[in-house]
């Protein structure tokens, strides 16, 4: 089975997450679709498998990702699985001409998205999600990307954030918290400043981060994880294979970012590959394993699309590593020797 990590940074019994979680915007026909059946025979192999940690949101197939967990979970002991979801977005019915996403998500409803970080918008975002859930809890509440990646510019993400604070988007989930309506509190974000902006203003027990401390980048080890060392602030790593390039290899087309990935990270992929290959280990696996010998760390969570992905993520997931692979890699200069091994 997988390994267990627990989390309990507020004393009131914390989570218990398995090192191996599942994200499920690819159930949201994230690049292309996929059944109803091919959905459920992926979740379903994520649960043989052992996988208890789930996470969603609003955003992932326009609510299709929300909906395909439902009929998943009815059936589930409530006290045998971790669920997050996340807030900052109201999905709105549109006419198909408007439709939010298009060439990104496909085969999802009509919807379009309103971006809403205010008190209101984070409560009707939440009762949203349980409606498509169809769940009594939800576990872990997300403020969904207050970034500049997702806004377009610095301006933008920082008038956001301060929607969010002084619209009282943060009170309502602090609430939410106070009230044992949740157990924690986060934010779901593709930037490690970003996250530790939150961190210095406000009172998160987690942070999903997406991409930003993986086996190809680490400058997060700077200041933000150390902070959330010194608070006891759990740490769920999304995206950690770089949109890709850390499980295919340095092949023409991959992705990093969700976007081709150009020469100097090709280049970069290579070499770590190559020392991988030294130790025989396959880079997937390394790049599973990195993140979690961090010690704020208590889940990775790749996507999986088909039930051949969810498998190659559980092999991941029991990958034995030698650590002479991580010696190597801080002497190359491939990995930041501060990095916890």
């Amino acid at each position: 089975m997988i390994k267990l990590r627990q989390w309990d940074r507020l004393g009131n019994g914390g989570l218990n997450f398995t090192e191996l979680g599942f994200g499920t915007a690819p159930l949201g026909n994230l690049y292309k679709a996929i059944s109803d059946k091919e959905a459920r025979a992926t979740l379903d192999a994520a649960w043989e498998g052992g996988i208890r940690y789930y996470d969603t949101a609003p955003l992932y197939g326009l609510g299709l990702a929300e909906t395909r967990l439902n009929s998943f979970l009815r059936d589930k002991p409530r006290d045998d699985y971790v669920l997050s979801t996340k807030v900052g977005r109201l999905i709105q019915p549109c006419a198909e001409e408007y439709r939010e996403g298009a060439g990104k998500w496909f085969d999802v409803p009509c919807r379009r998205v309103q971006f809403d970080y205010s008190y209101d918008g984070v409560m009707r975002s939440f009762e949203h999600s349980y409606s498509r859930l169809g769940v009594d809890r939800i576990d872990i509440l997300y403020i969904h990307d207050l970034c500049m990646f997702t806004h377009g510019s610095r301006e933008a993400a920082d008038m956001r954030m301060h929607e969010f604070f002084a619209g009282r988007g943060y009170d309502a989930m602090i609430s939410l918290r106070d009230q044992g309506v949740i157990r924690a509190i986060g934010g779901g974000i593709n930037e490690w400043e970003v996250c530790e902006v939150l961190a210095e203003r406000g009172d998160f027990d987690l942070f999903l981060l997406a991409g930003r401390y993986t086996l190809l980048e680490q400058k997060a080890l700077a200041s933000f994880l150390p902070l959330c060392e010194e608070r006891g602030i759990g740490i769920v790593t999304g995206g950690p294979y770089n949109s890709g390039v850390l499980a295919t290899g340095a092949v023409p087309g991959a992705f990093y970012n969700y976007e081709i990935a150009p020469k100097h990270i090709l280049d970069r992929v290579a070499s770590i590959e190559s020392v991988c290959k030294k130790h025989n280990v396959r880079m997937v696996d390394a790049a599973f394993r990195f993140p979690l010998m961090h010690p704020s760390h208590v889940s990775v969570i790749p996507g999986g699309q088909g039930t051949s992905e969810m498998a190659a993520n559980l092999q991941a997931a029991h990958a034995d590593i030698p650590a002479s692979l991580w010696d190597e890699l801080k002497t190359c200069g491939l990995m930041d020797t501060n990095a916890p091994t």
